[in-house]
């Protein structure tokens, strides 16, 4: 048997069509399969909670090991998942190819696609993953909408806890009235070089336009003409929910148009690591035979990623300048586990003088998992290093390449920080933002 870490990690592709796929018993097995793996190296025990509610489980039953540990009791494990896939990516010895041949994330994906299956995902939960209804609907009330899920709103949002099960604390993304795909396109500074496709992601259409503007500007800045595209949400709130057939039907959906803009000569560039990471490698898993998936997966590039690419071939223009202050950076958790290296640290530090401090820890959202009533506190719990390190930079700008888990790290920085001012800014969530402001780009 080979030492684990000595190899680059692969992952099988997802066999969601196979019988045995969702079959409890054989989801049995592999699960004690597993919790024994990980119960005897216990590496990922400071990731998420889904390692300590699992050693808890066995250190706390008769045995002490999984033979006296019930079935039903490792729900909780699999609730407390965010599929940040960073025990995968970074701390287990134990993934392919290594003999053992875990996949931690997948196995509570096969779990939740089970319970799905099963008709046990609550109705609410579905009506939350429908990002692309959610904001056509939410976009023309703005105003309304994002009055009444201000967290100083006490009575919508105790109704909404009461309703959706979201918490009456948690930071919710705003909307606009002027999605992305509505705006003016803007014109590259003179003869263009490159076309990108910027896939716009929901978060960038309908809750942030500004971080598109930036990207929009900064490309353009540097002779790269832009197209803004939307077909369609990439399916990671499917995934969260184990809904792997609207995470194909949005696979196919999408890369059949989004290739067509290759096939005419564009990069494709999407604007949230989320997104990037379910193009890039989660659709090929899930869609192993689709020529248009794995064309899409081979030409697709994560914001950061792509500025740097630009800089490497001398084609990223040096007329930026200082910024008025110090950059904390959280490295998002689906944008480490894309294997590009710190783009977004690399990105910034293209900016003269100006101090970056990267956080690597996990900020605790979870794309939705983090907003939910049973699961808010401990997400501010799995975020505070992040936010203390954020905190204790004194940046100005404190930033994510995941603007929810931004907003996030800034709810645990005022749990933190109760009795004094905040001094950083409130705007810049991105930091493609913080580019765009060494240009001048306002």
């Amino acid at each position: 048997m080979s030492e684990g870490s000595l190899e680059a990690p692969t992952r099988h592709n997802i066999p969601w069509k196979e019988k045995d796929y969702l079959d409890p018993k054989k989801i049995d097995n592999e699960l004690r399969r597993v919790f024994d793996v990980c119960h005897g190296c216990r590496r990922c025990f400071n990731l998420c909670d889904s390692f300590p509610r699992l050693f808890d489980l066995i250190d706390d039953s008769d045995s002490e090991e999984l033979d006296t540990v019930e079935s039903k009791d490792f729900k909780p494990i699999v609730d407390a998942c965010t599929f940040c896939d960073m025990c995968f990516m970074t701390k287990c010895p134990y993934v392919p190819p290594h003999e053992f041949d875990l996949d931690f994330p997948h196995l509570m994906l096969r779990y939740r696609a089970m319970e799905f299956d099963q008709g046990k995902v609550a109705y609410t939960a579905k009506q939350i993953t429908k990002t692309d209804r959610n904001g056509s609907l939410a976009s023309p009330f703005a105003s309304l909408v994002n009055w009444s899920t201000r967290r100083q709103n006490k009575i919508t949002r105790s109704t909404i806890e009461k309703v959706a099960k979201i918490h009456r604390d948690a930071e919710l993304p705003k909307f606009t009235n002027a999605p992305l795909t509505k705006r003016t396109p803007l014109k590259p500074a003179s003869e263009p070089k490159r076309k990108v496709a910027l896939y716009a992601t929901c978060f960038g259409n309908y809750n942030n336009p500004s971080i598109g503007d930036a990207m929009r500007a900064v490309l353009a800045k540097n002779n790269v003409e832009v197209e803004l595209v939307y077909p369609a949400c990439c399916g990671m709130p499917q995934l969260e929910q184990g809904d792997l057939k609207g995470v194909a039907e949005s696979a196919k959906n999408v890369a059949s148009e989004l290739v067509n803009w290759i096939k005419k000569g564009y990069e494709i560039v999407a604007l949230i690591p989320s997104c990037a990471l379910m193009l890039k490698f989660e659709w090929p898993l899930v869609l192993p035979d689709d020529e248009n998936v794995k064309l899409l997966s081979q030409n697709t590039f994560d914001a950061a990623e792509y500025i740097v690419h630009l800089a490497k071939n001398g084609e990223l223009s040096k007329e930026m300048v200082a910024l008025d202050g110090s950059i904390s950076l959280q490295l998002a958790c689906h944008s480490r586990a894309q294997n590009m290296g710190p783009k977004a640290a690399e990105m910034l530090r293209l900016i003269p003088e100006t101090r970056v401090e990267v956080v690597e820890r996990c900020s605790g959202h979870g794309g939705s998992w983090g907003i939910m009533k049973e699961n808010f506190e401990v997400a501010l719990k799995i975020g505070r290093p992040a936010a203390r390190k954020a905190l204790e930079s004194k940046a100005k700008y404190i930033v994510s390449e995941c603007p929810l888990a931004r907003e996030h790290i800034i709810q645990g920085i005022e749990k933190l920080n109760e009795n004094n001012p905040e001094n950083f800014s409130k705007v810049v969530q991105h930091p493609i933002q913080i580019l765009a402001l060494a240009y001048g780009i306002k």
